[in-house]
């Protein structure tokens, strides 16, 4: 087992242990599957994706996570991670010596952690031990050629989805005007704040997806309840997940339609100040149609900006 901590015993990976004396950190493989398996050994996990725009925080367990190009579903009861394999440099397991807490991280090229999992029961710490470990620099063997992914140009709700996951959808959104898939138009930021009110008082249900670098993580079921800041932060308990979006650090915010389970779905996508979609609020799936055509009348109500 490798332990990777610089000679002043804290955490060699900036940010990993919160840099207590006596915490570890333990590199484990951070290409699939053997990542996968990882993640879905644990049984009662934090995890959280986002950054200072947008987040999402919700406990339970893992379902078995998708790369871009692959099928994708949000469940119930399960947290639902999607990754670029490209973009996970890293992935690991850090002690902190100081409360004997064990956090899963899954980091970039440039160090930045991407997702991270809190163990929350004793039996997870203890078969976080059980993780295989890499030696530092070590890299896995790709064993299957990855899926093939739809061009977003003429591509349905999940290829808008993949294409926001390689670099924040930056290439897509200067080039949007070659979107063939359906309709968008930009709507007024303040909007957002309206639609989760309106959602959480007639019981919709609605699906929202979190993006950092090279992760995506995604909840959907009712809105129990919303609040919002003076400073302009918007709060969603949303299923078992908690959703936060700085409306202040919204630069845009995009309606798109794109075809999915129940024909021509809407979405809304909100933007930093550097163009990158952070966050997407939509419908996941099969839905039911009263739930889409619900949804559907919702934002087509919405303003132009």
């Amino acid at each position: 087992m490798a332990d990777h901590n610089n000679p002043s015993g804290h955490c060699a990976f900036k940010g990993c242990c919160g840099g207590q004396p006596g915490g570890s950190v333990r590199l484990i493989d951070a290409r699939m599957p053997e990542l996968a398996r990882c993640l879905t050994l644990f049984q009662y996990v934090q995890a959280v994706t986002g950054g200072p725009v947008a987040r999402i925080d919700q406990a339970g367990s893992y379902a078995q996570p998708s790369l871009r190009g692959e099928a994708f579903a949000v469940q119930a009861g399960s947290i639902a991670l999607r990754l670029d394999a490209d973009g996970i440099d890293t992935a690991v397991l850090a002690r902190d010596g100081g409360t004997d807490s064990v956090t899963l991280r899954l980091l970039d090229a440039e160090g930045r952690t991407v997702h991270q999992g809190r163990l929350l029961s004793d039996g997870d710490r203890l078969l976080a031990g059980l993780a295989p470990t890499i030696q530092a620099g070590a890299r896995a063997a790709v064993t299957s050629t990855p899926p093939e992914v739809p061009a977003w140009e003429d591509g349905d709700q999940l290829a808008q989805l993949d294409a926001v996951l390689t670099e924040g959808g930056l290439a897509r959104r200067a080039a949007f005007d070659r979107y063939e898939g359906g309709e968008h138009r930009p709507i007024e930021v303040d909007v957002v704040a309206s639609v989760l009110d309106h959602v959480c008082s007639v019981g919709l249900p609605i699906g929202v997806a979190v993006f950092a670098p090279a992760a995506m993580q995604a909840c959907a079921g009712r809105v129990h309840v919303t609040d919002r800041t003076v400073g302009g932060r918007v709060f969603a308990a949303l299923a078992e997940s908690s959703v936060e979006i700085d409306l202040a650090a919204v630069r845009a915010c995009r309606l798109v339609r794109s075809a999915a389970a129940y024909g021509p779905t809407s979405a809304l996508e909100l933007d930093d100040e550097d163009g990158r979609c952070v966050a997407v609020i939509t419908q996941f799936g099969m839905v039911g149609a009263d739930v889409h055509e619900a949804w559907e009348d919702l934002a087509a109500s919405l303003p132009d900006a």
